[in-house]
């Protein structure tokens, strides 16, 4: 299990992450979201110990990162968004210098190089040199040097980024499979994987559970299907129909008082019309829709219910946090302003303190300084007398 705890790391003032709190689980695989400067790559750069948190701490197995990083990142395998590898050796000379790098037992390397090759798919490719490799296989010994050391904690930093479809499908499958194991493996046993990506098509088809970050804070940790259950909050129905926007809107008139109506025709076809139509949630009205339309003869090209993705849930979230981080500035701006005025009163109100001693001073009568000259004609007009 992987904690991480009230995560915090600035850069100066600015906070990069923001009190980051979540845990992850054996046997399921996690993506990591945010926008381009969200925090992501600095809380995976904190967890595998690359970088030391301003505040907080990463638990991994109950082994802290910072108290005792060795034995942390014995339990880590990491594949960075540009693969670690060294083109000038073969892919099997490259996996054992990797189980040197990473303390396996000498016994035991052969074992681990080739069960990595094995579940990379890499066996026909094992001595064959990197820098001939294409990038989709480049990527896949990248993810066999993440998998050396039976890590109980694999980062996957953009796994299939710049890769051809063909590459990603594989790429995705090779990830899924990381936590299939045979039924003789103890769940707590399996490995946690976190997937860092900006592909929604592939978190949903990937991953079992998804984190969002923007400004530097958690903002979201759910299922896909929750998330796009919570976010499904009306009905939405798109119809494309081979008529006029006039007529449609007739046809679809007893409609008008349960549902708003949008058109949106302008890249249909000459004589198609597109209608939005949003219902409250619950109002399951596909086949009635479909019916009324079929019984004025108009001819339907399209009806579906228009579901939530990800990727619109995702753009909705980023947009709230950006205006909450928009307001939290705006009041840390005014706070710095009456910080900044108050202290300027203080100045002034010095000054004017230091001004009116001043005056006090200049106003004081001064005391005469006796007159050397005079004091000694005294003592002679004394003497004299004497």
């Amino acid at each position: 299990m992987i904690e991480v705890k009230n995560l915090v790391k600035r850069y100066g003032l600015i906070p990069a992450v923001d009190d980051i709190s979540f845990t992850l689980h054996p046997g399921k695989i996690y993506g990591f979201l945010g926008p381009n400067g969200a925090g992501k790559s600095t809380t995976m750069n904190i967890m595998t110990g690359y970088i030391a948190p301003t505040g907080g701490d990463v638990l991994i197995n109950e082994c802290s990162i910072l108290e005792d990083p060795e034995e942390a990142k014995s339990y880590i395998g990491y594949l960075p968004e540009i693969p670690p590898v060294y083109p000038d050796m073969t892919v099997e000379e490259y996996l054992r210098f990797v189980t040197e790098l990473k303390g396996v037992k000498r016994d035991e390397r052969k074992k681990q190089i080739d069960m990595a090759i094995n579940r990379t798919r890499l066996n026909d490719y094992r001595r064959r040199l990197i820098r001939n490799l294409s990038k989709g296989y480049r990527q896949r010994v990248g993810l066999a040097q993440a998998l050396l050391g039976n890590p109980q904690f694999i980062i996957l930093d953009e796994p299939t980024v710049g890769l051809d479809p063909r590459q990603i499908q594989e790429i995705r499958r090779l990830i899924r499979e990381l936590v299939i194991t045979d039924d003789t493996v103890a769940p707590e046993d399996k490995p946690v994987v976190l997937l860092s990506s900006h592909i929604m098509q592939e978190v949903s088809a990937v991953c079992d559970e998804i984190l969002i970050i923007a400004h530097g804070r958690l903002i979201v940790m759910d299922t896909p299907e929750n998330l796009v259950a919570r976010y499904h909050t009306q009905d939405v129905y798109e119809i494309e129909a081979r008529t006029t926007e006039e007529n449609l809107s007739e046809v679809l008139a007893p409609f008008k008082e349960m549902a708003t109506f949008e058109f949106d025709s302008n890249d249909m076809p000459e004589g198609v019309s597109k209608l939005r139509l949003t219902f409250a949630k619950g109002a399951d009205v596909a086949e009635v829709l479909f019916k009324t339309l079929a019984k004025a003869g108009v001819p339907v090209r399209q009806l579906r219910a228009v579901v939530p993705t990800l990727e619109e849930i995702f753009l909705q979230l980023v947009a709230k946090a950006d205006e909450e981080y928009a307001a939290r500035e705006e009041e840390r701006m005014k706070e710095e302003n009456r910080g900044n005025a108050s202290s300027e009163e203080d100045k002034t109100e010095e000054t004017a303190d230091d001004a009116e001693d001043t005056s006090a001073e200049e106003a004081a009568p001064e005391e005469d300084e006796p007159n050397e000259e005079t004091s000694d004609e005294e003592e002679k007009e004394g003497g004299d007398e004497k």
